[in-house]
C-alpha cells in the first residue's frame, strides 16, 4: 500500500546518477574499484579512523568483525536483546552465543551497569548498539572490556556523525560497523563499512572481504598472482553502490542540517503533548552528539500505540514500531531465553513508535503528521 506521507524514502541529494554513469563507463563496476576508495578515504577522513572497508552491508562488516575477533564455537558475545537481528546473526555465524543485557529507559541503549554480571569465562567481545545514533556509554564499556580482555565491537549501523565525548562513534572500540542501508541518513540501497583501529589486522581484513583471497595485495603490486589464502567470502561492495553512497557522501552536512531541522520541527510541534503526558521522548545525555537518524515517541502502553498506528493509516501516514526484542523471537527461544527476562527491553519495545522520518519530508507534510497525533489524543480525551 502506498501512503502520502511514507516511513521512508530513498532520495537523491547531488551527483549520485552522474557518479553511476561515470562508474559503468570507466569500465569498473565491481569491488576494489575507484568509488569505493573515495569512500573509503572519505570516511576515515571523516571518522579518524585508522582505515575503513567498504563492504555490501553492515551486516558483513559486523560478520568480518566476529572473524577478526577470532571467535569460536561456544564463546559469548553480550549485546542488547533490542537491536535488529544482525547483530546476533553475525556472532551465531562464527559458532558464538548472543548473551543478551537489557537496555536503559532513557536512550534505549544496552545498560552498562549490568554488562559485568554477563562476563563468563566464555566471554570474548562485547557488542554495543549505539540506537538512533545516540552512544552507548563507551567509557564504562571499554573499561570492562580492558579489565576482562575482551574485544568491543561498536554496531554503530545508525550512528555515522555521532558522537561519543567528542569521538566519532564507530571508532571508539576494536571494531566498528555502518549501514548504508535505504533507510539511513546516507544511503546506497544496501551497503555498509568496517572500521579498524590502528593495530587490528588491516592485511586480513582485505583478505576476508575478497572471498579469502590476497586479491588486494596483487592489485598493489605486491604479488604476482592472487590465491586462497584464509577463509573469507564476497564481503566487498561493487563500485556501482560505492559511485551512489560517495555522491550522498559529498553532501553529508546538508543531509544532517536537514535532518536536524526535522527533528526540531517533531519536537517544537509534538512539546505539547509531551507536556501533557500523553507520550515521553527518548532521551539524548549531554555529552552524545547524534546524527538525528530517528525520531520516536513512546506512548503510554501497546494498546494506545496499536490504535494511533491505525489512526495514522487511515489518514494515509504509515508510522511503525522498531524492534520485537530478539529474546523473545522464536530463534531467541531455541537458544533458551524467554519472555520476562529483559523487563525494560520488553516494555519499551511495545511503546515505541517511530514517526516518517526522511531527507525529502517536507515542513507540511511533518504539520499533517503531528497535526494527526494531536488529534488522535484530542479525540480520546475529549
Amino acid at each position: 500500500m502506498r501512503h502520502r506521507i511514507p516511513f521512508n524514502k530513498p532520495f537523491i541529494a547531488g551527483r549520485e546518477l552522474e557518479y553511476i554513469a561515470e562508474s559503468v563507463l570507466g569500465g569498473h563496476t565491481s569491488g576494489d574499484g575507484p568509488f569505493m576508495k573515495r569512500c573509503e578515504k572519505w570516511l576515515a577522513g571523516r571518522t579518524g579512523a585508522a582505515r575503513v572497508l567498504l563492504t555490501t552491508s553492515c551486516t558483513a562488516a559486523l560478520e568480518m568483525a566476529g572473524l577478526l575477533c577470532g571467535l569460536r564455537p561456544g564463546d559469548e558475545v553480550i549485546m542488547p536483546s533490542y537491536t535488529f537481528v544482525s547483530t546476533a546473526n553475525a556472532m551465531l555465524l562464527r559458532g558464538a552465543r548472543p548473551v543478551f543485557v537489557d537496555i536503559r529507559p532513557d536512550t534505549l541503549n544496552i545498560d552498562e551497569n549490568l554488562i559485568e554480571a554477563a562476563i563468563t569465562p566464555r566471554t570474548r567481545a562485547i557488542l554495543p548498539v549505539h540506537y538512533a545514533g545516540v552512544a552507548c556509554e563507551m567509557d564504562t564499556i571499554m573499561a570492562l572490556a580492558a579489565a576482562h580482555d575482551l574485544k568491543v565491537i561498536e554496531d554503530a549501523a545508525q550512528a555515522l556523525g555521532s558522537r561519543y565525548k567528542g569521538r566519532e562513534l564507530g571508532t571508539i572500540g576494536h571494531f566498528g560497523a555502518f549501514s548504508f542501508h535505504e533507510t539511513k541518513n546516507v544511503i546506497c540501497g544496501e551497503g555498509g563499512a568496517l572500521v579498524l583501529g590502528q593495530d587490528t589486522q588491516l592485511e586480513r581484513a582485505e583478505i576476508l572481504r575478497e572471498k579469502g583471497t590476497d586479491r588486494a595485495r596483487f592489485f598493489r603490486g605486491q604479488v604476482d598472482k592472487y590465491t586462497w589464502v584464509d577463509v573469507g567470502s564476497s564481503f566487498i561492495s561493487s563500485d556501482l553502490l560505492a559511485a551512489y553512497l560517495y555522491g550522498q557522501l559529498e553532501q553529508f552536512d546538508p543531509i544532517t542540517a536537514r535532518r536536524k531541522q526535522i527533528h526540531a520541527n517533531y519536537a517544537a510541534q509534538l512539546a505539547p503533548l509531551v507536556a501533557a503526558g500523553h507520550i515521553t521522548l527518548p532521551t539524548v545525555p549531554d555529552h552524545c552528539e547524534f546524527n538525528y537518524h530517528l525520531f520516536a515517541i513512546l506512548l503510554r502502553d501497546t494498546a494506545t500505540r496499536a490504535a494511533l498506528i491505525e489512526h495514522l493509516q487511515a489518514l494515509s501516514i504509515l508510522a511503525v514500531f522498531h524492534y520485537v526484542p530478539l529474546h523473545t523471537s522464536p530463534m531467541g527461544e531455541k537458544l533458551g531465553y524467554r519472555a520476562g527476562q529483559f523487563p525494560v527491553t520488553e516494555d519499551l519495545s511495545a511503546r515505541l513508535l517511530r514517526l516518517p522520518f526522511y531527507f525529502e519530508l517536507s515542513d507540511d507534510d511533518q504539520r499533517t503528521v503531528t497535526a494527526a497525533i494531536a488529534e488522535f489524543f484530542a479525540e480520546r480525551t475529549s
